[in-house]
């Protein structure tokens, strides 16, 4: 009874039925004033029960809601019956398991945001401490020799900073979606010998060996995103291979797609790192001492956002070889 349109139907059909009951006992006598008396008794009774079991559900929804905004554990309250408030619960409870769903999301994002924070501050303390206790050495030593390894130390400190802090910016503006990578018909030949142009002197350092296969065929991509994220790849195979090792890059061209093939004989990578190769910050075992974890996935990133798909196949002892795909048209 406290809605307001609710009581004034109430009051209309009790006053029309005492209406026509009193009119009836006037002009027709007692039993044609009882018969529309009982009549719109037994209707206000029967739209009072079901209003008022409509208006409880309505109550029910209300309070469901006030538990959803509050952030509470919500029952189900999926509604199998027919009729249109049937329709606006299961509607409520779609919209409800939405925003759930989202907020399970956030949580989550939440947590890989402070784990990333707290794996990026590890990365830069411990070059900050190095040359930190540099610093303070270069204060009171007198020795020209000992002063310039202090300075090549810092000097190779700031630049292993420098490309992390560089990575970073690069992997934060793929996320934020603010880098429209481009679609262009390129050379297979010619981005290749791009990758590998910086290495042809630490493949002599290294003692590595180097032979191609690549087509003549074009590569759909955003050239200079696509080489830094091959030569990434390349980077990682020249860390893992001792001298007398052999890096081998191949292509093939389908209909579909353009691929990259870029195979080393190093030490491989075990099999249970295989399924977290890419993710960031991760090391496996195989890791050389001065790895971040984040030259790969910001070569996956790349690939990705290009709608293409990399993937790795490795046998420790035996080699790598990552295989990157690049479709012709976006699917």
């Amino acid at each position: 009874m406290r809605n307001q349109a609710f009581r004034r139907i109430m009051i209309i059909g009790s006053a029309v039925t005492i209406l026509m009951a009193f009119s009836g006992f006037i002009f027709a006598g007692i039993t044609a004033g009882i018969l529309p008396f009982i009549t719109g008794a037994m209707l206000l009774a029967v739209f009072f029960y079901y209003t008022k079991k409509r208006y409880s559900r309505i109550e029910e929804l209300n309070d469901y809601l006030v538990k959803v905004l509050s952030g509470s554990d919500t029952p189900d309250i999926l509604n199998q019956e027919e009729g249109e408030l049937s329709i606006l619960v299961n509607n409520i409870y779609k919209a409800s398991s939405t925003l759930k769903a989202q907020n399970e999301i956030l949580s989550d994002d939440k947590k890989q945001l402070a784990s990333a924070i707290a794996d990026i501050s590890h990365q830069l303390k411990t070059p900050l401490t190095s040359m930190m206790v540099m610093n303070d050495l270069l204060a009171v030593e007198d020795d020209p020799e000992k002063r310039r390894e202090f300075l090549q130390t810092q000097s190779a400190q700031l630049s292993r900073m420098n490309w992390l802090i560089q990575t970073l910016l690069k992997l934060s503006k793929l996320d934020a979606g603010t880098i429209e990578l481009k679609r262009e018909q390129l050379s297979a030949k010619e981005l290749m010998a791009e990758v590998i142009k910086p290495f042809e002197i630490q493949f002599e350092l290294r003692g590595v060996s180097y032979k191609q296969d690549i087509k003549d065929m074009s590569i759909v991509c955003d050239k200079n995103w696509t080489v830094e994220a091959l030569q990434n790849i390349v980077k990682n195979c020249i860390e893992h291979m001792d001298a007398g090792g052999e890096l081998e890059i191949t292509t093939l061209d389908t209909t579909l797609f353009g691929q990259i093939t870029i195979k080393d004989t190093g030490c491989g990578i075990a099999a249970e790192d295989i399924p977290h190769i890419f993710e960031r910050f991760y090391k496996g075992k195989n890791a050389g001492k001065d790895s971040v974890g984040i030259g790969l996935a910001l070569t996956k990133a790349i690939i990705e956002d290009q709608h293409g798909e990399i993937i790795v196949k490795s046998e420790e002892g035996v080699g790598s070889a990552f295989v990157i795909k690049l479709y012709k048209t976006i699917v």
